[in-house]
């Protein structure tokens, strides 16, 4: 195997993880169905269950990333012909959107130019035009820095009678986030992002009244991979096999929820958020433009223009070959102009985040 670089990982996913969780992945395999694992198994829902903020019974970690996740919530719910209202403010909401077609639902899109919140008030006439079986929302958009307001369009989407889906891959243990308080039928997260656990698992979890849908559906699901109804049978009492979990990213799983549960949601919550802001501070006075609405900026991944007349590729280029710093760049409307700044579970601290400022000083001093 090649010898891989040093890296601090500020882009918008993975983020760094712990020496404790590396260490985790590296302990013996045992058996998917032996008994000493499946009593992790048991740990993991309750830990999860605790990062939602729900009792949902049916939480679990799925086998995949969080486009995993996003294709389960969907193909579960959705039958040819139902309709599906989903909020597209960027990448992963034109995802939603896409899946929900390919589900053969009617898909009513309530678009806004990227960097701007979805208007409530856009959810709630589509869902007065037509009845919708759900509405999809991406909590916290990876591609444009933005927080949907989602308790809102959760309440909107419920006294309309449909469904709730919600995107939170980069929002869990990030920033506040309460499935049963708001409302959430489905929520789907990723383990790369505030989790600090490398890529490989999607955390979700299934409302009852979600539950109901899917048990009384008059078509099969159509994935089998991502069905369910039988994925529950092994993650329940019944252990009945369905597929080999991933023993080892579920001992990493397990460690990152206990660092989680060590620090404290609230205290995670705020660490984000109070680094958050004193980064896109710090940004603004070197010249960025922050490209997110304000009052909507997630604390966690920073959409911001490089200062007039930088060239955002060359100058990302040099933070990771001479400081060995991760950005990401733009996409979609921001493509070429923009930086995706990730701070995230572990890559969320002071030190780190001083580092890459005085590294971003050097290399936009020289950039533009």
């Amino acid at each position: 195997m090649p010898t891989l670089p040093e890296r601090t990982l500020f882009g918008p996913g993975p983020s760094d993880v712990a020496p404790s969780v590396l260490e985790a992945m590296s302990r013996p395999v045992i058996g998917h169905l032996d008994p000493a694992f499946v009593g992790l198994l048991d740990e993991v829902g309750g830990m999860l269950r605790e990062a939602f903020v729900t009792r949902n019974e049916v939480t679990f970690a799925a086998s995949g990333t969080g486009s995993a996740g996003m294709e389960m919530a969907l193909v579960n719910l959705l039958s040819p012909g139902d309709r599906a209202v989903v909020g597209v403010a960027g990448v992963f909401g034109e995802r939603l959107a896409e899946i929900a077609r390919r589900c053969g639902a009617e898909v009513a899109e309530v678009s806004v130019p990227w960097g701007d919140p979805i208007d409530p008030a856009q959810i709630e006439a589509s869902l007065r035009g037509s009845p919708a079986k759900l509405v999809a929302i991406v909590h916290a958009e990876t591609s444009t820095g933005v927080r949907q307001p989602l308790e809102e369009i959760a309440r909107i989407a419920r006294e309309n009678g449909a469904l709730v889906v919600v995107d939170a891959v980069t929002s869990l243990a990030g920033i506040p986030l309460f499935v049963d308080e708001w409302g959430i039928d489905v929520c789907y997260s990723g383990t790369q992002k505030c989790l600090s656990v490398p890529p490989g698992l999607s955390p979700i979890t299934f409302s009852p009244r979600a539950m109901e849908a899917i048990r009384t559906r008059a078509t099969p699901v159509r994935s089998w991979y991502l069905d369910v109804t039988m994925i529950t049978r092994y993650w329940g009492a019944e252990r009945v096999y369905h597929h080999t979990a991933p023993i080892s990213m579920l001992y990493a799983l397990h460690e990152g929820l206990r660092l989680v549960g060590e620090e404290g949601l609230e205290a995670r919550w705020e660490r984000h958020r109070a680094l958050g802001e004193y980064l896109q501070s710090e940004l603004v006075g070197l010249g960025f433009e922050l490209l997110a609405a304000e009052g909507f900026r997630l604390p966690q991944l920073t959409a911001a223009a490089l200062p007039g007349g930088a060239d955002e590729r060359a100058a990302r280029k040099r933070l990771l070959d001479e400081f060995g710093i991760e950005v990401g760049g733009g996409l979609g409307a921001f493509a070429g102009r923009a930086w995706r700044i990730g701070l995230m579970g572990e890559s969320c601290r002071k030190e780190k985040l001083d580092r890459l400022l005085e590294a971003v000083r050097t290399v936009i001093g020289h950039a533009v």
